[in-house]
């Protein structure tokens, strides 16, 4: 099954669970990014819903959209369900209502309420894909994505970004000089919430990467290293990944200079 195909397909099933609470269906992340790496990326899709969902539907929407009955094309499927009065918040908080990650390369894991969410995976993710959808949100059913998710006020996604780098920080990883699994993410990564705190803008993590070196950002051989590591070369080592987290949280983080957006 193709990507598109997909998409309408879940679109369809969630129209049918839901029913009348069925109020749009955004892509996000790499698709809303224009950066799906078939073999390589994530689906991740966006619900929205006009109130509050009741567990057994939460647990149908699931069954009906888990990898064994609706068989993604990609890693896996990442979906995540908000009500519209959350998603026009604008606020900090997870504040989903149900959320199921499944696929063929993505061990399946469903979260019925954020409290069930355990902080040391993180909760910073659901503020920052509100910002992405508002920003660059691709709608597949309902309203545009501008439209129905706001963004975060400047000081909280400040905040979540900062968050986000210190998780990124916090995981294992190797700390000596060779090639480093993953260390091209982390840099990656921290080249988008660079971009996003510096330009107010949202790209994908290879685009900010580029747009970092444009802007003269030095040394640049970390970062042409783990944009050439998504293309089969080897990524740099886990130590100069952290350096360069560490200096991105380091402006971030600055006390006397206010976020960009």
């Amino acid at each position: 099954m193709s990507v598109e195909r997909y998409l309408d397909a879940v679109v369809k099933a969630a129209r049918e669970v839901l029913g009348a609470e069925f109020v749009g269906a955004y892509a996000a992340g790499s698709l809303a990014l224009n950066a799906f790496h078939a073999g390589r990326s994530d689906i991740d899709v966006a619900l929205l819903c006009r109130d509050q969902l009741s567990e057994p539907v939460k647990l149908t929407l699931i069954a009906r959209l888990r990898h064994s009955a609706l068989p993604c094309p990609a890693r896996g499927l990442e979906l995540v369900v908000f009500t519209v009065g959350t998603a026009q918040s604008g606020t900090a908080e997870p504040g989903f209502e149900v959320e199921l990650n499944d696929g063929a390369a993505m061990a399946f894991r469903q979260t019925l309420r954020p409290a069930d969410r355990p902080d040391a995976d993180g909760t910073f993710w659901y503020g920052l894909d509100r910002s992405i959808l508002h920003q660059c949100g691709r709608a597949l059913a309902g309203p545009p994505a501008s439209e129905v998710f706001a963004d975060l006020p400047p000081d909280d996604l400040r905040n979540l970004l900062i968050e986000s780098l210190r998780w990124w920080m916090a995981l294992p990883g190797p700390a000596d000089d060779q090639p480093g699994t993953g260390a091209d993410d982390a840099v990656l990564g921290a080249c988008r919430a660079l971009v996003r705190y510096r330009y107010g803008t949202w790209l994908s993590k290879v685009e900010a990467g580029r747009r970092l070196l444009a802007a003269g950002w030095t040394p640049v051989e970390v970062i042409e290293q783990s944009i050439a590591a998504r293309f089969g070369a080897l990524p740099p080592s886990g130590s100069r990944a952290r350096r360069f987290q560490r200096r991105v949280l380091e402006e971030i983080s600055a006390a006397d200079r206010g976020p960009s957006g």
